[in-house]
């Protein structure tokens, strides 16, 4: 089953139709995503923020982040499109290397102390589909896994197990993740539901916040329409509180105009100084699938040079907006793109998909200047060499929930996919003390813990439950009550956290509910099997 498919059918149908809000059209998700929930718990982690950027389509990193010091082997490999050495922007503290001639605003944070270069960041077997790749960082997957929930929402379903029962409530009134520009992603996705609120457009979000309905056409369909959106309006759960965020700030730093990654980033910047307790917000900003008239006859030039410009100016908005709004210190961001593109170009003045590449991070709480070497460039390229992988990307997340969040290691290690093919590494991202006297999020309450992972599953899943010793009872039923699996029975000389792995190859596809029985205490957890 696609991805796609499985949240269509899996999800409650009052979770997946969008709830227009003074025709602000959201999708508010519930109980699934661990990390929006590990972010928002405990009263010590609430003041940092991660935006998270997308830049959809496979963005060519060896023109964003040119090896000045092996330039004849970068020109040799593509001449018809390589940025000329004498127009390349140096970086603060670097040799050797620079970006892209469009990307000034990035720049000057370089200047700043306030960006981050990690260089050649991807996995081992990379894919190279666009969806499945997507997927693979979303998830936080080997490559040859199917996970069907996403790094983010991992950790936040471990940190708030009950959500959406009880939410919004005085402790956490406001969302707990928030994405603009797109569809709710995989990201976010918890092994049960979705943990984000989607704001489909920049324009949806103003009439929110000003009260402004679009208008409808004076039919039957439209009258419907206007009804729908009037209900929904009494139902939306967090409308309320985001609109108060974003009207308590009245003043903000300029934006660049016709750029509709600003336009995303100027909301969450106004988001945060209002106040939400938010802790993730993704953004997306597409066009990098860029297979032909990447450059113009300037090479410095084109449509790939316009999208990293408008990258590098929304960033460097955002940031100043931030600082201007006093809300700096507190926030981090992150880009990323699916994959990088081939060493050599194509004889469309293009790039085809490729492999590792180079991803940015930004913040006055960032460890500025480059980690990692310019990558290893052939003397003579092919059309299938690929930028060879230094960093894994699921270090750059496990360093951002260690280092950024506060979370304890082994829990970092816990919240990924079983037999992940790396060692996750805590890499030099972050300033010193960027955790200092914050105390890591509480654990799970103990007579609610029963989950299992993967969930979706196929052919077998493992069983994570807890105990307060004693005899302990795990039953597995269908959604017709038979009884198809008993994983627990036995007692147990100490309270603790146990896993079971359960063979689930002769079960047929659907929902099965795992019930945890330990002294007077059960808890049933919901699963699924898929094809």
């Amino acid at each position: 089953m696609k991805r796609k498919d499985f949240l269509l059918s899996t999800l409650p149908a009052a979770a997946l139709l969008p709830e227009l809000v003074d025709g602000y059209s959201v999708k508010a998700f519930g109980a699934g995503s661990p990390l929006v929930q590990a972010l928002m718990r405990g009263t010590a982690l609430t003041d940092h923020v991660l935006v998270i950027i997308q830049l959809s389509g496979g963005n060519d990193g060896l023109n964003m982040v040119i090896p000045v010091a092996d330039y004849s082997k970068y020109f040799n490999a593509r001449s018809n499109i390589a940025i000329p050495e004498n127009r390349v922007l140096s970086i603060a503290g670097v040799s050797g290397t620079g970006i892209h001639p469009a990307m000034t605003g990035l720049q000057s944070l370089f200047n700043e102390g306030k960006a981050k270069l990690v260089q050649a960041v991807g996995y081992p077997n990379p894919n190279f589909s666009h969806f499945r790749a997507t997927d693979i960082w979303m998830s936080a997957s080997n490559s040859d896994q199917e996970v069907y929930s996403g790094w983010a929402g991992r950790y936040l379903n471990n940190e708030y197990p009950n959500f959406p029962n009880g939410y919004p409530n005085a402790t956490m009134p406001d969302p707990l993740a928030i994405q603009i520009g797109s569809s709710t992603s995989l990201t976010t996705q918890g092994p049960n539901v979705n943990m984000a609120m989607s704001i489909t457009n920049p324009t949806s979000f103003y009439n929110l916040i000003t009260g402004t309905t679009d208008p409808v056409p004076d039919t039957p369909a439209g009258k419907e329409l206007k009804y729908i959106r009037t209900v929904n309006q009494q139902t939306q759960r967090f409308g309320t509180t985001v609109k108060a965020a974003a009207n308590s700030v009245t003043q903000q730093a300029a934006y660049p105009t016709s750029n509709s990654l600003a336009d995303q980033l100027k909301i969450v910047a106004r988001l945060i100084k209002g106040g939400l307790k938010t802790r993730v917000y993704m953004v997306s900003f597409g066009g990098f699938d860029t297979h032909s008239v990447q450059v113009n006859t300037d090479t410095s030039t084109g449509s790939h040079a316009t999208l990293l410009g408008r990258v590098s100016d929304a960033i460097k908005a955002f940031q100043d907006d931030l600082k201007f709004l006093g809300v700096e210190d507190r926030v981090i961001g992150m880009t990323y793109s699916e994959f990088g593109r081939r060493i050599k170009s194509n004889s469309s003045t293009g790039t085809d998909h490729g492999a590792a590449a180079p991803l940015f991070l930004f913040g006055s709480q960032v460890d500025a200047g480059m980690l990692g070497a310019n990558p290893t460039l052939p003397a003579s390229a092919t059309v299938n060499d690929n930028i060879p992988m230094q960093y894994d990307f699921r270090s750059v997340y496990a360093t951002i929930l260690e280092k950024w969040f506060c979370l304890e290691k082994n829990v970092v290690d816990s919240l990924f996919p079983p037999n992940v093919n790396t060692t996750l590494q805590s890499l030099p991202l972050l300033k010193a003390g960027a955790c200092s006297g914050v105390t890591p999020p509480p654990s799970p309450v103990m007579d609610t813990m029963i989950s299992n992972y993967p969930n979706p599953f196929t052919s077998k899943t493992t069983l994570k439950f807890s105990t307060e010793g004693g005899y302990t009872l795990i039953q597995v039923f269908d959604t017709l009550g038979r009884l198809m699996r008993v994983p627990v029975d036995t007692s147990y000389a100490a309270a603790g956290i146990y896993t079971v792995s359960m063979d689930t190859e002769t079960f047929p596809p659907g929902i099965y509910y795992a019930r945890l029985q330990n002294g007077v205490h059960q808890y049933v957890r919901a699963m699924m099997k898929v094809r």
